[in-house]
């Protein structure tokens, strides 16, 4: 297990640091000045070019990306050119949203998705299977911020039952009643995530059917139920967390379209005005902490996957 682990570690490494070369020189790639967009329309050529080298934007990629990654490396992401405060300070403000959204968003995922697919491999090719299989599949299809614009039609304007935009902090005033700010966005954002797991899990699970010792079980007269969830779902369970860690990582950045219909003080949301801005100290270091974020639940998925399923070889 420790080989394996010093294996997997040593593959993070070099990932994260390509990835944190790519980001900082595609960011570069964006068009505009920042300088420019600090001061406005009416600076002077001369004011913006001032500007630029006390930015040290007049540098080489090469001296910018190298001085960035040792102050990284010492856990300083930088000064927001906007705000003028750390980078992560802001990141650590709009993580309590971002996270406790992804979460909440689990919860739908995994209390909708799971018995629904469950469900369906249970009653292949009938009716319902059909039905439950189309539901899916128009879930899949439909854009998030289009379920997202109807949920706060229906409930928030026309019902009048949830707040429609905004997200105060659960550690201030109101406590975890706040947490129904999150209600409409997390299902919103749980429904083409769900469909994945709907079908993934009713595949899997049908091909667990296919085995052996699933045909064994049902010819002793083991009751139907124990079958499919002591031996059926049981195997089929391994693929479905490995989809579970993908879709937890892929959550912090698929809620920036959610964010913004919701008006969340959110990680996605801030990353979506640090471009417009041109912040670029902002925009690295929040994609760089994503990227982190998913490398991590990645390595945290594999070894757990090696953990649950013996004929992984932990080498």
């Amino acid at each position: 297990m420790l080989r394996y682990l010093i294996r997997r570690i040593g593959a993070f490494l070099p990932t994260l640091l390509a990835a944190s070369f790519l980001i900082f020189v595609f960011i570069r790639l964006i068009p505009g000045d920042p300088a420019a967009v600090m001061l406005g329309d009416q600076a002077t050529p001369e004011a913006i070019e001032a500007l630029r080298v006390e930015m040290g934007l007049e540098e080489s990629l090469a001296v910018q990306y190298l001085r960035w990654l040792s102050d990284v490396v010492r856990g300083d992401l930088g000064d927001s050119i906007f705000f003028q405060v750390p980078v992560l300070e802001l990141i650590v403000d709009g993580l309590e949203t971002s996270v406790l959204l992804a979460l909440m968003t689990m919860v739908w995922i995994v209390g909708f998705g799971l018995p629904v697919g469950m469900v369906a491999a249970a009653r292949r090719g009938s009716w319902l299977d059909q039905s439950l299989s189309g539901m899916s599949m128009f879930l899949a299809s439909v854009p998030t911020f289009w379920v997202g614009l109807y949920l706060i039609l229906i409930f928030a304007a026309i019902l009048g039952w949830l707040p429609s935009s905004g997200y105060p902090s659960i550690f201030g005033e109101g406590g975890l009643a706040n947490l129904r700010y999150l209600l409409l966005p997390s299902i919103a954002l749980a429904a083409p995530n769900a469909a994945l797991i709907i079908r993934l899990t009713r595949a899997s699970m049908l091909d667990v059917y296919r085995e052996d010792y699933v045909r064994t079980a049902r010819a002793k007269g083991i009751h139907p139920l124990r079958v499919i969830v002591r031996h059926v779902f049981r195997n089929a369970l391994l693929t479905v967390v490995s989809a579970f860690g993908f879709t937890l990582a892929a959550l912090i950045s698929e809620a920036v379209v959610t964010e913004t219909v919701f008006s969340l003080p959110g990680v996605g949301r801030m990353v979506v005005q640090s471009i417009l801005r041109r912040d670029y100290p902002v925009i690295q270091g929040t994609i760089l902490m994503i990227v982190l974020l998913y490398l991590a639940i990645n390595l945290a998925v594999d070894i757990l996957y090696a953990w649950l399923d013996p004929r992984v070889k932990l080498r």
